[in-house]
């Protein structure tokens, strides 16, 4: 089964239960292998809004990756998601970063995250699990991602 990366982010609500929520729900179809620590974030794409929470997992799964896409839209909205515009407020979101080293482009799924290189707020979570984890297209590792983006304002969640 392909090793893959799920970002988990929230920003509405209780951020840390919302999170806590997506990876249970995550566990009944996948097999968790890494976490990393919760990491409070501002917000990207629309700044008035509130801090977010965000997660990098690492897990295994039998589902390939529109059926992975498909369960993952299926949470956020049994998880509370509701429709809004982008880059806007959440309860959850859940995106695949990295799908083993598959590259695809399809007109709802285009992996590794198209933007993924340019979020600090998925990289330094990501690179705690993943340091040597290298970009199949940009052939950079994560830490190596990591150490090009502004990380300001990214600190770990205490809770």
């Amino acid at each position: 089964m392909p090793l893959v990366y799920l970002a988990l982010g929230s920003n509405l609500g209780d951020r840390a239960a919302h999170l806590e929520a997506a990876r249970a729900a995550l566990a009944r179809r996948l097999t968790l292998r890494q976490a990393s620590r919760i990491y409070e974030t501002p917000p990207w794409g629309y700044a008035d809004q509130p801090a977010f929470l965000n997660q990098v997992l690492a897990a295994e799964t039998g589902l390939g990756p529109q059926a992975l896409l498909t369960y993952l839209k299926y949470l956020e909205a049994e998880l509370g998601r509701k429709p809004s515009f982008r880059y806007g407020p959440r309860a959850i979101d859940l995106d695949i970063l990295f799908y083993g080293s598959l590259v695809l482009e399809t007109p709802l799924l285009t992996l590794p995250h198209p933007r993924l290189h340019e979020r600090a707020f998925v990289l330094v979570p990501l690179a705690e699990i993943a340091p040597t984890l290298r970009h199949p297209l940009l052939g950079m590792t994560v830490a190596e991602m990591a150490a090009r983006v502004d990380a300001a304002g990214i600190t770990v969640w205490e809770g």
